[in-house]
């Protein structure tokens, strides 16, 4: 039985869950040889394994009406098709429950290929892409021309991993923060992207004339606020008229949202303001 909302809303929506195909479960340690960030993550300590039925279970228990899933986005392209597969059939299972991203190795021959593939097959956007552990700089007009541009001509939007520039290191940081991801909007402008983990602080500079129209394509999701911010910081996007650009993301399996619940309960936000953050600004961004 699934559980009544909280917020008033009519959908929850969480943008940023992580699903696992079995065989890339059941074949970790072999993968984590040849794909060194896979094993940084999966060796971690808080990292958890979620299939589908997994995924599917957490929604009911925590009132989740629909979940954006994704596989893990390898350097190997046959491993990331592999990933797809698994969250085709999984959209194909669960419709409405469902909408699926695509993971893809931005440099890899084939990328454009692999996105129209998925788009054909039902899936959405493209993410959550690893800039450091795949090796590509997003700032770099040269290195994304080819991703932005296959999603672009897909109507799919991106899901990009992001970091804060200061504070404690962890497994997977990395060193894509908000200049970089700033500079990604300024060379793609018409490429709807959404930047992981409050894009490493990114939102900040909306306060900026010049950088609220370069961000104007720009998104935020939520994932990982547990671990790294004040339930006031919520209360500072909505001080800075960013809080229509924000998505709730858990980072399932290794949150869950529970944990949120009592940050956005804390933060003084209205109603209204939490049914954006839960539900209305991710049904603006027009996932099909």
């Amino acid at each position: 039985m699934r559980r009544l909302f909280s917020f008033g809303g009519d959908a929850l929506i969480d943008c940023h869950v992580h699903v696992y195909p079995p065989e890339v479960i059941d074949g970790a340690a072999a993968i984590g040889e040849r794909e060194p960030y896979f094993a940084l993550l999966s060796g971690g300590k808080v990292h958890k394994w979620a299939t589908t039925e997994d995924v599917i279970s957490a929604m009911d228990r925590d009132g989740i009406e629909v979940s954006w899933i994704f596989g893990f986005a390898f350097n190997d392209p046959g491993l990331c098709a592999l990933c797809n597969d698994y969250v085709i059939e999984a959209v194909r299972k669960h419709p409405d429950r469902l909408k699926g991203l695509a993971v893809v190795n931005p440099l890899a021959p084939g990328v454009e290929r692999e996105i129209t593939r998925c788009k054909e097959k039902g899936l959405s956007g493209v993410g959550e892409l690893f800039p450091g552990g795949q090796g590509f700089d997003i700032s770099d007009e040269e290195q994304t021309r080819r991703l932005a541009g296959a999603a672009s001509e897909a109507g799919m939007f991106l899901l990009l991993h992001t970091a804060e520039p200061v504070g404690h290191d962890y497994p997977g940081k990395g060193n894509t923060g908000p200049e970089e991801a700033a500079r990604f909007c300024a060379n793609h402008p018409d490429q709807k992207v959404v930047f992981a983990h409050f894009g490493g602080g990114l939102w900040m500079y909306e306060l900026m004339p010049e950088m609220r129209r370069v961000l104007a394509n720009a998104w935020y999701d939520t994932a990982a606020w547990p671990w790294l911010y004040e339930p006031a910081l919520m209360t500072a996007i909505s001080s800075a008229g960013v809080l229509d650009k924000i998505l709730y993301g858990s980072d399932f399996p290794i949150l869950s949202y529970p944990r949120y619940e009592r940050l956005i309960s804390e933060s003084g936000i209205s109603q209204k303001e939490r049914g954006m953050i839960l539900s209305d600004n991710a049904k603006k961004l027009a996932v099909p």
